[in-house]
Parts: structure tokens; C-alpha cells; sequence
């Protein structure tokens, strides 16, 4: 299967662009995770937003690419998700790639902070990113701060 990374502010994105993205969260984190929280908490408008598709066109990975002093002083990236039955297969590894290359290229004196769910400390970190934090909660999963070091 082939896929695309496309990378849009929210004033580019199509109405089904944005409703297929917000779908695909909820389909992620409120379903498969049980987590319920505020998803539409403002930031959106403000990001960049990265669109994964396949190659029939369907949005099955997204995240968005937070410019720096809008959530932390450094940009940063959140909401990544993949669809369930394409992981497995390397797109987070390219996701995470296409998000630092446009942080690190956009905002190249800003540095990068995320906020990562703890049991994703390894990948992170496979990316270049230290753990800066001690473990906290975030909506009943544990996660930890952690900053692109490379």
C-alpha cells in the first residue's frame, strides 16, 4: 500500500478534511482508549495539521503541528493517531519524521517539547527525543514530557 503525507494549516483544510481528522481521533482516543476529554480544546485553529492518506484517499494517520508559545514556549505535535489496522506497518516512524522535518525547518530556533504517553518513551526517544519529566496523568493514561535533543 502506498501512502501520502500532506501537511495543511486549518484554514487550508477542506470541511471533510477537518471532519475526517476529528473522526479519526475520536475514533482513537475516545473509543479505543475509553479517554474522554475536550478534543476541539482550541488549539486546532492555530496548527498545522498533518494528513496521512492512502492511496484510495482515506485519512488513516494525522497529528497536529503546534507552532512555539501556543501550548509550551517550543513547538510541538499532538494528537497523533494511526488507524488501527494500518499500524505495524512504519507510519508512526514516518509520521515522526515528517513532524520534526517541518518544526525543525518552520520554527528552527524553537526546539520541540511533546507531551507522550509513558509506554511510548522508547520510540520517542528512537527519534531523538529525552525525557524531561517525572510521569504524570493526562486523562487517566500516564504520560511523560520529553524534547527533541538531536
Amino acid at each position: 500500500m502506498s501512502t501520502t503525507f500532506e501537511i495543511k494549516h486549518y484554514r487550508n483544510l477542506t470541511l471533510d478534511e477537518f471532519h475526517d481528522i476529528i473522526s479519526l481521533r475520536i475514533e482513537i482516543f475516545s473509543v479505543e482508549q475509553e479517554v474522554f476529554y475536550n478534543d476541539l480544546d482550541g488549539y486546532d485553529k492555530n496548527c498545522h495539521h498533518v494528513i496521512c492518506k492512502d492511496n484510495e484517499g482515506e485519512i488513516i494517520g494525522t497529528a497536529r503541528l503546534l507552532p512555539p508559545k501556543l501550548k509550551y514556549p517550543k513547538s510541538s505535535f499532538g494528537r497523533v493517531v494511526i488507524k488501527k489496522t494500518e499500524r505495524g506497518i512504519g507510519l508512526g516512524h514516518e509520521m515522526v519524521k515528517v513532524m520534526n522535518n517541518f518544526l525543525l525547518t518552520e520554527y528552527p530556533d524553537a526546539g520541540i517539547k511533546i507531551s507522550a504517553m509513558l509506554y511510548l518513551n522508547d520510540f520517542y526517544e528512537s527519534h531523538g527525543y529525552l525525557r524531561t519529566s517525572d510521569v504524570y496523568p493526562d486523562c487517566g493514561i500516564d504520560h511523560i514530557d520529553m524534547e527533541y535533543s538531536i
